[in-house]
């Protein structure tokens, strides 16, 4: 399955929560009621708000190939957000339900 399959899985789960998908970054992203974004799928990864010292955060950054967000690739990472490869897609819906239910 493709990232962008896997990513309208974990979306159509999340509808029943009130997420829509929109755009962020020019990416099809995850938003609340409120309309802010929460997750975003970007070069076939999953990037999720977890916010830095959560369990949530430190756990996606445990897997392979995980990184913080770098959405410029400047070397400007956003320390709240993880990008999760899809390699763990199995694990989007957690971090993205994680990510929803976080309050920054």
């Amino acid at each position: 399955m493709s990232a962008q399959d896997d990513f309208e899985q974990v979306a159509a789960v999340l509808a029943d929560r009130g997420v829509t998908v929109s755009k962020v970054f020019g990416k099809p992203a995850y938003k609340n009621l409120d309309g802010k974004a929460f997750a975003c799928l970007f070069q076939d990864a999953l990037a999720c708000r977890l916010m830095a010292g959560t369990p949530e955060h430190d756990e996606a950054l445990a897997l392979p190939g995980a990184e913080l967000f770098d959405p410029s690739s400047r070397h400007r990472p956003m320390k709240d957000w993880v990008s999760v490869p899809h390699a763990n897609a199995d694990r989007w819906l957690h971090f993205a339900e994680a990510a929803h239910d976080r309050k920054p």
